[in-house]
C-alpha cells in the first residue's frame, strides 16, 4: 500500500500504534517499513498472521496474558506436528477449563488459528494443538519462542 506525503505522519503513527499493540499483546507482526526512493512514499508489507489488538478489553488482555504465562511455565512438552505445534501439559497442572479459556481469548484476537484440545493417555495428558494454513509453523515459532 502506498501513501502520500501528506499520509506519512499518519502511516508512521498507524505502524508505531500497531507494533506497540502487538508487543502489549504478545503477538508482533511481521511488517516492516520501507521509504521509497522518492522519500515521500511509504510501503508496508503485512503477513497473513497478525493479532487483532480490538478484540479483547484490556482487562481480558491482562487475564489472557496471566493465563498465557502459566501455560507457557507449565507445559511439559512441544511437539512438532505436520500442520502446527502440539503443547502438552500435564492435568495436574493446567485444567481443560484453563485451556479452554486462552483458546477462546486467542481465537478472538488470532482468527487464523485452528485449535484442536485434546485428553489422552486416560486422562493423564492435556494437549493443546494450534494449527493453521500454510506459514503457521513458522509464525508459531517466532511468537512463542519455538526451535
Amino acid at each position: 500500500m502506498k501513501h502520500k506525503t501528506g499520509s506519512l505522519a499518519v502511516a508512521i503513527t498507524a505502524v508505531t500504534l500497531f507494533a506497540w499493540s502487538a508487543a502489549a499483546t504478545g503477538h508482533a507482526s511481521r511488517s516492516k517499513q520501507e521509504s521509497g526512493k522518492g522519500g515521500g512514499q511509504v510501503i508496508t508489507a503485512q503477513s497473513k498472521f497478525y493479532c487483532n489488538i480490538k478484540a479483547l478489553t484490556p482487562e481480558e488482555r491482562a487475564h489472557h496474558k496471566q493465563l498465557g504465562d502459566k501455560l507457557t511455565a507449565a507445559r511439559k512438552a512441544v511437539v512438532e506436528t505436520e500442520k502446527g505445534f502440539e503443547f502438552q501439559f500435564s492435568p495436574q497442572d493446567v485444567t481443560i477449563a484453563e485451556l479452554a479459556d486462552w483458546v477462546v481469548a486467542e481465537s478472538k484476537c488470532c482468527p487464523f488459528f485452528d485449535f484442536h484440545i485434546d485428553l489422552e493417555n486416560q486422562g493423564k495428558l492435556i494437549c493443546l494443538r494450534l494449527t493453521g494454513e500454510e506459514g503457521i509453523k513458522q509464525f508459531l515459532r517466532a511468537e512463542f519462542s519455538l526451535p
